[in-house]
């Protein structure tokens, strides 16, 4: 039986969108069922432009670099390739409603779902984390 990975996504910044979307590859890349929960902040790592123009934290600059030496995937890749795995991104409805959001905001492929639709799926996940 393949293991279950749940991720909450509460924050939307570079470094928290490479911490979601790095978790998830790896895990899917190991047959891991995995699902994503973006709310508040987080749903900036899956709106449809919001995504592709994460700042780099003020001082961390250097890491810019570091990235690309390392060829790390910049997030618009990262979002693809969680898709392409079969990550399930689901986005908070409460949050949307809260921002006066739509589905149309956000990258193709997502759910719209409330806490109860995470929960649904992670209550019998094998690991839980939060972004």
């Amino acid at each position: 039986m393949a293991k279950k990975v749940a991720i909450i996504a509460a924050n939307g910044g570079l470094f928290d969108a490479y911490k979601v979307f790095n978790i998830a590859t790896a895990a899917a890349a190991t047959d891991a069922e995995v699902g994503i929960f973006f709310t508040f902040e987080g749903l900036n790592l899956i709106h449809k432009e919001g995504h592709k123009q994460l700042p780099m934290p003020e001082g961390k600059e250097h890491f810019g670099e570091g990235f690309k030496k390392a060829n790390v995937p910049a997030i618009p890749e990262l979002v693809e390739m969680a898709k392409e795995m079969g990550v399930k991104i689901i986005a908070c409805q409460m949050t949307m409603d809260v921002m006066s959001l739509e589905k149309e905001d956000f990258i193709d492929g997502i759910d719209v779902g409330g806490a109860a639709t995470f929960l649904d799926f992670a209550y019998d996940a094998d690991v839980s984390l939060t972004f």
